[in-house]
């Protein structure tokens, strides 16, 4: 994948003015004065170069374009080049549309200036109204004044109101020949699909980091400034895969210098306010070793030097990011596109630190940026999470802790099932994962309904399997089970129970079973609810679980602790224990006790 810029392309010097316009006085940001002037130069976006130089050369040239991509990667650039493909004359004013404009003729050195009157650019972040586009639509009706082609290049046209999208449907679809639109958005999912269904897409790509480092350099030399590799390397990594903003910071970076001074890495970092390369690898190597001293040194140090505290925390992370990536994929150590300081340091840390400490640190430094974010004083915040890693560095992962304190109160310790979870290690201490028995603990059981009906818990499973949630919750919290003889069930319900929970109840159950059911209904004291005995039963688990001699042990070991939950692999979706029967202990019900479904008097 290339760069912005072709190498044979690059200019050295401002396209030579036109002499009818006198020469802009003042300096020329590096932005504009090395903006690609054809499809030659834009490398790095092939695909979209290779698709409309053969649309020129078949004479197959769309009648509207949407270019999307990041800021800075060459939209407006790319707009204005295909105006100016669209209406060169060649040197000698008689040739025809072609990908490779001359840039000498008259429209070319017009639309160079910007001053060409059949090719109108609009910024639809400030003219967003229907207004401004019927605007448009008018000034299609008429053909070009000088040039072959009017071309309307709409820049941030995802900015547009959805009536101005509406007024500009028609001419979209059906343009007159003389007309073309080019839009350019970074926001592609926010323009209608009627629009985006009238036009050819291009995605542009973002530049990669090492191209942009290249071309940085040659433009510097261009401009007779040295500059180091390192420094270049970290503005790319900045500019984030944007031309424009890679060539505002080197030009920042350049306006620093004083006379034949070089742009080095210290002064770049300085500049950004990062930390220095070599410097983020000694802070990583003391924060992973638990040496707290050397690592608030080493951020004492960034401090002074105007370093962001909250971006070398950041630059931790994506040091921690390329450490994983080199262990998960070893043969990424041969890109040549690796930076010297991860091929040698980086390569020797993946080697030596398990995956698991990565990963773990990965997760504190994520959790630590979000507070570094809100916190009154953001140098303090972040050595309070630097200070957490170095204590978390000698904390033995959950499961060999498991099997420590097993081994150390000879109780044997017993693995969790496939695919448990070991506890967050940035979390409060809590039981994680601990075996005991038919139990493991932070384990929540699925909810699924029986297929028999061999109890009462297997109707209130069926309620909610037949997506009756209201019934289903007032057979769970509201209702106490006194008999259960299908196809007889006796309740007591709760006084704030519907007065219509039998009817619907034998009704559910004659659907799904097509039988006929009978609810009685009865003033006898019953069960507990099932939400209640699961609830016993939870605690019950709770107790067993404290007094377990592994439990008590990591209780001790990590005051302040919890069960946080225990599983109970034999239990029901209810918490309870499976049973064989869920008949309960009562008096038959008499004839008049009866409520059936039927029968409205007796259902209430």
């Amino acid at each position: 994948m290339s760069g912005l810029f072709d190498d044979a392309a690059l200019p050295t010097q401002a396209p030579p003015p036109d002499p009818a316009v006198a020469a802009p006085a003042g300096y020329r940001v590096l932005a504009r004065k090395y903006r690609p002037q054809s499809f030659a130069d834009l490398i790095g976006q092939e695909t979209m170069v290779r698709t409309l130089r053969n649309a020129f050369a078949q004479d197959r040239v769309a009648h509207a374009f949407m270019l999307t991509g990041v800021r800075g990667v060459g939209k407006t650039t790319t707009a204005r080049i295909i105006a100016r493909a669209l209406n060169c004359t060649g040197p000698d004013g008689t040739g025809g549309p072609t990908a490779d404009p001359c840039g000498v003729c008259a429209n070319c050195v017009a639309i160079l200036a910007d001053r060409h009157p059949d090719v109108v650019e609009m910024d639809a972040a400030s003219r967003t109204g229907v207004d401004d586009v019927r605007e448009i639509i008018e000034a299609t009706r008429f053909r070009p004044l000088q040039a072959r082609t009017k071309v309307f290049v709409i820049d941030e046209v995802h900015m547009l109101s959805r009536n101005a999208f509406n007024a500009l449907l028609k001419t979209l679809e059906e343009p007159p020949g003389h007309v073309k639109f080019v839009f350019a958005t970074t926001e592609l999912r926010k323009v209608p699909v009627t629009v985006l269904s009238r036009c050819q897409r291009f995605d542009l790509r973002r530049v990669p980091a090492a191209l942009l480092a290249e071309r940085f350099a040659r433009v510097a030399a261009a401009e007779g400034i040295a500059a180091e590799d390192a420094a270049l390397t970290l503005l790319a990594r900045a500019a984030d895969g944007s031309v424009r903003d890679g060539l505002s910071l080197l030009d920042q970076a350049m306006a620093e210098l004083p006379a034949g001074g070089t742009v080095t890495a210290a002064s770049v970092a300085g500049m950004l306010g990062l930390a220095d390369r070599e410097a983020v690898f000694d802070l990583l190597e003391a924060v992973l070793g638990g040496d707290v001293a050397a690592a608030l040194a080493l951020t004492d140090r960034a401090h002074e030097h105007g370093a962001d505290l909250g971006m070398v925390l950041q630059d931790l992370l994506d040091l921690l990011h390329t450490l994983s990536r080199l262990k998960a994929v070893p043969a990424l150590r041969q890109d040549p596109a690796l930076p010297e300081a991860e091929r040698q340091r980086g390569t020797a840390l993946a080697d030596r630190i398990p995956m698991a400490a990565l990963a773990r640190a990965w997760q504190m430094l994520l959790k630590g940026l979000s507070e570094v974010e809100s916190a009154p004083d953001r140098r303090a915040a972040a050595e309070m999470v630097l200070i957490r890693l170095c204590y978390a560095a000698d904390l033995p992962p959950p499961g060999e802790l498991v099997r420590r304190l097993g081994r150390s109160d000879g109780v044997p310790s017993e693995p969790g099932p496939p695919g448990s979870a070991p506890a967050r290690p940035d979390a409060p201490p809590e039981i994680a994962s601990v075996a005991i028995g038919n139990t493991q603990a932070r384990v929540h059981p699925e909810v699924s309904p029986r297929p028999r009906l061999a109890g009462f818990r297997d109707v209130v499973a069926l309620a909610a399997a037949e997506r009756e949630a209201l019934l289903h919750a007032h057979l769970l919290h509201a209702v106490h089970l006194v008999r259960f003889a299908p196809p007889v069930i006796e309740l007591r319900p709760e006084p704030d129970a519907p007065r219509d929970l039998a009817a619907r109840l034998a009704g559910l159950l004659q659907r799904v079973t097509g039988e006929r059911w009978t609810i009685a209904l009865t003033t006898a004291e019953g069960e507990p609810t099932l939400a209640r005995q699961g609830e016993a039963a939870d605690e019950a688990r709770r107790d067993d679980a404290s007094r377990h001699p592994l439990v008590r042990a990591i209780l001790e070991a990590f005051p302040g602790a919890r069960i946080d939950a225990v599983h109970d692999g034999t239990a029901d979706a209810y918490g309870l224990p499976a049973a064989t029967t869920t008949e309960a202990p009562g008096l038959e019900a008499e004839p008049g006790d009866q409520a059936d479904a039927n029968s409205e008097e007796n259902a209430g």
